[in-house]
C-alpha cells in the first residue's frame, strides 16, 4: 500500500548523478542555487496515493504533462490547494474511490541540462506496469479506471492503453487488465494532432517555459519532439488508439486563456488541437490558461463543478460497465488459451 504524500522512489543525491560537470564548485557555493537544482534533477515518479475511500469503487489516476509534476501540476500557488487530494475538494465529492497522481520524467531540459532517459514510448509501458504491480498488490484488478491527463499526460495515457491492449498472450495477459479496467479519460489540454509548423519553435518553447520559464530548451529533445505536427511517434500514438476510442468515455477540455509567455500571450494548445471534434466525445473550454486549466482552489473555482460533474457521473456507470467487460475479456481469453492448446496438439 502506498501511503498517501509517499513517493516510491527515493531520490538520487544530484552529487551521484552524473550531471554535474566543471561546474559543480560553482554550484556548491550557491546552497540556494543547488537546492532548486536538486529539486529540477531528481523529479518524482511513479505512483503516489492522494486519498483512499471506506470502501472504493474507482480509481483515479492523474498523470501530468511536460516539466510537469505529481503534485504541483495540480496544486494552486499561494494557497497551495491540491485538488485531487484536499479533503474539502474532490474527495469529498468522490467518497468511494481512491485517488492517485503518477510521476514520471517529463524535465525536458534544466539548468545543467538533461534530456529524460526515457523516449515517450516507454514512459506508457512504466505506467501501465506501475498500475499493475499496485493492483494486484492491492487485490484489485477488474476495479474500474478513471484517468486525468494534463498535456503531455494525456499522450502517455493513450499510449499507455494501446500497449495494455495489446497485451493478450499467456505469459503477460495480467497486462491487459489495464485497458479492460479503463472506464473514462479526461483529456485537460492534451495536444492530440500536434502543433502548427509555423509555430514549432515558439510552441515547444512555451510548452517548457510554461512551467520552467527560465530553463535552457532543446527543442531537439524526444519528448519535445513528439508534440510537433507530423510528429511520427505521436501519429503512430494516434493510429493506436483510435480504434480503442470507442471502449471509453471521453472529455476533451481546451484552455480559454491565454498563456502570458512575458512579451506576449498565447495559447499553448488550441481548441482544434485539445478538442477535436469526433462522435461519442464530450468538449468543453475551461476558463484558465494552460497551466492553471488543472488547478481548483474551491468548489466554486471556474470549471470545477463541469470537471467533477463528469467524475461522479463516470464513477456511477463504471462499476457495471466495466463489470461486463471482465467477463467478456476472461472468455476472449479463455478462448485465446484453449486455441493456443488445441494447436500444440496437432
Amino acid at each position: 500500500m502506498f501511503l498517501p504524500g509517499k513517493s516510491l522512489q527515493t531520490c538520487v543525491p544530484l552529487e551521484q548523478s552524473g550531471l554535474i560537470s566543471a561546474r559543480k564548485s560553482t554550484i556548491l557555493a550557491f546552497p540556494k542555487l543547488y537546492q532548486a537544482i536538486s529539486i529540477y534533477m531528481t523529479p518524482n515518479t511513479g505512483l503516489t496515493e492522494l486519498y483512499r475511500g471506506d470502501d472504493p469503487v474507482v480509481d483515479v489516476v492523474a498523470v501530468h504533462g511536460l516539466n510537469g509534476d505529481p503534485f504541483k501540476t495540480w496544486t494552486t500557488e499561494g494557497s497551495e490547494k491540491m485538488w485531487l487530494k484536499d479533503p474539502s475538494l474532490l474527495p469529498s465529492n468522490l467518497k468511494n474511490s481512491r485517488i492517485l497522481t503518477y510521476g514520471y520524467d517529463a524535465m525536458v531540459t534544466a539548468v545543467l541540462g538533461k534530456t529524460s532517459s526515457d523516449r515517450i514510448l516507454q514512459h506508457p509501458q512504466t505506467l501501465v506496469a506501475e498500475l499493475v504491480a499496485d493492483r494486484e498488490l492491492e487485490d484489485v484488478t477488474q476495479r474500474p479506471i478513471i484517468f486525468i491527463c494534463h498535456s503531455l499526460g494525456g499522450i502517455i495515457v493513450k499510449r499507455a492503453l494501446a500497449h495494455s491492449a495489446s497485451r493478450t498472450s499467456k505469459l503477460i495477459q495480467h497486462v491487459h487488465s489495464i485497458y479492460v479496467s479503463t472506464f473514462a479519460i479526461l483529456f485537460l489540454g492534451t495536444p492530440h494532432d500536434g502543433s502548427n509548423k509555423a509555430k514549432l519553435a515558439s510552441v515547444t518553447r512555451r510548452m517548457i517555459g510554461a512551467l520552467v520559464p527560465s530553463k535552457i530548451v532543446d527543442t531537439e529533445g524526444q519528448l519535445i519532439n513528439a508534440l510537433q505536427e507530423g510528429s511520427e511517434v505521436l501519429q503512430n500514438i494516434t493510429d493506436m488508439f483510435v480504434p480503442l476510442m470507442k471502449n471509453f468515455h471521453i472529455f476533451f477540455f481546451w484552455e480559454q486563456v491565454k498563456t502570458n509567455m512575458g512579451v506576449t500571450q498565447d495559447y499553448i494548445v488550441e481548441e482544434s488541437s485539445a478538442a477535436p471534434i469526433l462522435d461519442n466525445t464530450e468538449r468543453a473550454g475551461l476558463p484558465n490558461d494552460h497551466m492553471n486549466m488543472c488547478k481548483f482552489e474551491s468548489r466554486t473555482s471556474p470549471g470545477y463543478r463541469l470537471v467533477v460533474a463528469a467524475l461522479i457521473r463516470y464513477s456511477k456507470e463504471a462499476p457495471e460497465v466495466v463489470s461486463q467487460r471482465w467477463k467478456h475479456a476472461i472468455e476472449m481469453l479463455n478462448a485465446k488459451r484453449a486455441q493456443e492448446a488445441d494447436e500444440l496438439l496437432r
